[in-house]
């Protein structure tokens, strides 16, 4: 059995909670800004003292409201500063919040309330709160609910002005480490959400260590982010205490229409991504280039890029490499780190894997994308990427303070500061998922190589095993296929079929960009792209290019695409985006049988739709 192990280098101190993070962070550096929130074209700060100052204001609120220790209130809320700071005063409170994520329907508020036994609900928007109201009747035990586009924060501030500060103080130091300060539903991507307990000590020695491992990010003078990444989710969520804790400046942008303006005008240091942001960013500068007659220039200055990093790797950059590297760079290079801000080192990704060809494209363009692993259940990363240890194709080796193993299966089991306790009154699922010598079992399988760099190489419970009993892992074939400039999503099929085929959607986003780009109509509906002989072409292009990486035997050989994308309103995707496997098999069974058609065993293998 593999192991890769890593020790503390902050040791723990388990008396303290999430609220000493920003109380020694006030002590330390009173006037950093710690926030920035927008205001025009430009942005304004938020000190560490004033945002402790609203901090404890709506604290105040909380408890004029009624809101006691030990209270779980949930919080539904797009990506912003109010997040946070409503994340904080729940804290200094003495409450645990419950995270919603902005687009739940009804029915998964419904479940997330009950299950949780949530007091309050805190909502932004009256569409928001239509969808809580279907089921308000229902859930009797909540009798606070608070509007922010009714001025909610205003006044629970005014609310609470007879609140003692003493109390605030009393109230903040009730939690010790092993205490809940947070409830984190699952994405819901293998059943129905559970409920899981993270503790103070698993955000705040994980914030300490992580911070420790990454103080080129959150140390370096001026670090800033931009937050665009739903905050519902616990990866957002461990990054926004990590800057309180580091010092970090931090600004938000919940509409990705206008991510690139926002980059452009607060300059962030480094980003927190999921892959397909990247995969948007290199996407839109082909197709852009594309339309201005430069799209050869892009390419080869890409291909470049890529060579130039590879020979990083290798210890030694030839000289005209070296040479077109430093034409690219004037060129190509120094426009697309503008349009991230100018200032952007490192971008930190994780819930899905990169492709080994766009971790080398940035990092020629002077930005290290730092791939990480981690879960809901991990309060984010077990493993990442380090400035100092660095590997393409891997999401690391082991933070501090975490151990990371490979079962005889080849699933990965965890065990360190940010494990967390238990699932919320799920005792059966809690003990399922530990090992007896008290590993957590991730549900992922993977490798670690001979430095301890993990490498991800599926889901457990989404091998397919073909008729011929081949093991085949979905995610190897599917990640490279939807880095392509026109695809959404690929799901892989073929359980207890002779071959893999697959299931495609169509990018509605980029199409009309890259048919122009093509000398056809960018206006065609999705169904008629579908059919749509370059369309086809290029799908088939990009299935042949993932097909690279696996075996004949693993191989895609037909798709078909649909005349539809996979959304979270149709139950085909999480909030996060991952795609729900079981739920898309069982509503396009009859496309799937038709792929195989009524003898499958006769069908032709080759690729096509």
């Amino acid at each position: 059995m593999k192991l890769s192990e890593t020790p503390l280098l902050v040791p723990p101190v388990p008396e303290d909670n999430i609220t000493d993070l920003l109380e020694q962070r006030v002590a330390a550096t009173p006037d950093r800004p710690l926030f920035a929130t927008p205001t025009g074209d430009g942005w304004s700060d938020i000190t560490a003292t004033e945002f402790r100052a609203q901090v404890i204001t709506l604290a105040k609120g909380f408890v004029a409201a009624g809101v006691e220790p030990g209270d779980h209130i949930a919080f539904m809320c797009k990506t912003s500063y109010e997040w946070t700071l409503v994340d904080f005063a729940l804290h200094y409170a003495g409450a645990i919040m419950v995270p919603v994520y902005e687009t739940s329907s009804a029915l998964q508020i419904h479940w997330i309330l009950e299950d949780s036994g949530a007091r309050g609900f805190m909502i932004e928007t009256a569409d928001q709160f239509s969808r809580f109201a279907e089921v308000q009747d229902q859930l009797g035990k909540v009798d606070l609910v608070w509007r922010l586009d009714e001025g909610a924060v205003a006044a629970l501030g005014i609310q609470g002005a007879d609140v003692d500060d003493a109390e605030i103080e009393r109230r903040r130091n009730l939690a010790s480490g092993d205490d809940i300060a947070t409830l984190i539903y699952t994405s819901g991507s293998t059943g129905r959400p559970k409920g899981c307990v993270l503790t103070h000590s698993n955000f705040v020695d994980l914030s300490r260590n992580a911070g420790s491992a990454l103080s080129e990010l959150v140390q370096q003078p001026g670090a800033a982010t931009l937050l665009f990444v739903t905050l519902a989710h616990v990866f957002a969520r461990f990054i926004s205490v990590l800057c309180v804790h580091g010092g970090v400046r931090v600004g938000h942008q919940a509409d990705t229409t206008q991510l690139l303006p926002s980059l452009g005008s607060f300059h962030p240091t480094f980003l927190l991504a999921v892959p397909r942001v990247f995969e948007k960013v290199y996407n839109s500068a082909e197709q852009s280039t594309e339309a201005e007659g430069k799209g050869k220039i892009f390419r080869a200055a890409a291909k470049v890029a890529v060579e130039h990093s590879e020979a990083l790797d290798a210890g030694k950059v030839p000289f005209m490499l070296g040479l077109k590297f430093r034409v690219f760079d004037k060129l190509v290079y120094s426009k697309l780190r503008s349009k991230l801000g100018g200032r952007v080192q490192y971008a930190v990704s994780g819930s899905a894997p990169l492709s080994q060809y766009l971790g080398h494209f940035y990092r020629s363009l002077g930005i290290k994308i730092l791939e990480g692993y981690g879960l809901t259940e991990t309060t984010a990363p077990v493993t990442v990427n380090l400035p100092d240890k660095f590997k393409i194709g891997t999401v690391g080796p082991a933070l501090p303070g975490h151990t990371v193993r490979i079962a005889e299966d080849g699933e990965i089991e965890v065990k360190g500061i940010d494990v967390f306790k238990e699932y919320w009154n799920n005792p059966e699922a809690t003990k399922a998922v530990f090992t007896e010598d008290g590993f957590f079992k991730t549900g992922d399988l993977g490798s670690l190589d001979s430095d301890g760099y993990l490498s991800i190489t599926g889901r457990k419970k989404e091998i397919i095993v073909t008729a011929g009993g081949k093991n085949v892992a979905p995610a190897a074939l599917e990640d490279p296929i939807r880095a392509n400039t026109i695809i959404s999503q690929v799901v892989a099929v073929g359980e207890q079929k002779p071959f893999i085929a697959a299931l495609i959607t169509l990018d509605m986003e980029m199409l009309p960009a890259w048919l122009k780009n093509q000398g056809e109509n960018p206006d065609m509906t999705v169904e008629e792209a579908a059919r749509h002989p370059k369309v086809l072409a290029e799908v088939q292009r990009a299935v042949d290019e993932g097909n690279k990486y696996v075996s004949r035997a693993e191989s895609i050989r037909k798709f078909v695409i649909l005349p539809t994308d996979f959304v979270e309103a149709n139950g085909h995707l999480t909030p996060k985006m991952s795609i729900k496997r079981d739920n898309i098999l069982r509503d396009f069974a009859a496309e799937i049988a038709d792929i195989y058609g009524e003898n499958p065993q006769t069908e032709a293998v080759q690729t096509q739709h």
